[in-house]
């Protein structure tokens, strides 16, 4: 019997024929050779999932499949996760790249720290501390409410122990917001490791539903304070009272901006936020 790959590069897709080829093109690059490719269509209406069956003809650890119905963003990445045999879990979208050395990197920064459950990249220098570090949970928390966030790195970004996904269950269906989620409950129980920039590569264009990001702004306010709230925030009370009350201040100053400055709909998003508190 063959050993199961050291990592499952995963690859969800929905109508992307025009950078596909590019996508797995970069990972198939990758110095690093022990992985495998799971691809897998949310039912294109384009020619995506032709183009990706094609490299499964010459490439054995390539492997696609395309969903019987149309599952949406987070659905589809837990769905290429459950075909997934690596320790580690890495997206890379079917629009985006990964550098040739990246993959091999994130493996070594991970293997340095045996406890952590994932490991988020593309992060601006820290004037501290030189990457890769580890965070416990309660470090997470407040290099991201306090520090220069962390929790709003894209999937692309991130590496995850195989382990620790399946333990918390994997991404939940929350529009735009599933990985702001996930980061958050991977932190309540498991170390993170930080990385530097130059590992992946994010593209940006017009067909991105992050183009949206401004309709859910609300909802990732909600998620924040149920996250901070929780009985499970490893953060103490004292600390997440300062958070809150800081955050509070900082909306209801920006509505009184967005008052005077007559910017109705950036105040109507700031009213749906403050009543969140």
């Amino acid at each position: 019997m063959n050993a199961p790959p050291l990592v499952s590069v995963l690859m969800t897709s929905y109508n992307r024929e025009k950078y596909i080829t590019n996508a797995i093109q970069s990972v198939l690059d990758s110095d690093f050779t022990d992985y495998e490719l799971i691809i897998v269509d949310d039912i294109s209406k384009d020619n995506t999932f032709a183009i990706a069956k094609e490299f499964e003809k010459v490439d054995s650890r390539v492997k696609v499949f395309q969903n019987a119905k149309n599952l949406g963003d987070y659905p589809n990445r837990n769905c290429a996760a459950s075909y997934a045999k690596g320790k580690y879990l890495k997206y890379v979208d079917a629009d985006d790249l990964i550098y040739p050395w990246g993959l091999g990197l994130l493996v070594k920064m991970m293997e340095l720290f045996p406890n952590a459950g994932y490991g988020l990249c593309s992060l601006k220098q820290d004037d501290n501390r030189i990457y890769p570090f580890e965070l416990s949970p309660s470090e997470a928390y407040k290099y991201n409410y306090k520090g220069s966030g962390i929790f709003n790195k894209a999937p692309l970004s991130s590496i995850i122990l195989r382990e620790a996904y399946l333990k918390v269950g994997g991404f939940r269906e929350i529009r735009m917001a599933g990985d702001f989620d996930m980061w958050h409950r991977l932190s309540q129980i498991y170390p993170v490791v930080l990385m530097p920039q130059g590992i992946v590569w994010y593209r940006k264009h017009s067909e991105q539903e992050m183009n949206s990001h401004k309709n859910y702004v609300q909802v990732y306010e909600g998620l924040k304070i149920g996250y901070l709230k929780s009985d499970l925030c490893p953060l103490d009370k004292e600390f997440i009272s300062q958070i809150l009350k800081k955050n509070k201040r900082h909306i209801q100053r920006k509505l009184a901006l967005d008052l005077i400055k007559l910017r109705w709909s950036d105040f109507s998003i700031g009213v749906k936020k403050l009543k969140q508190y």
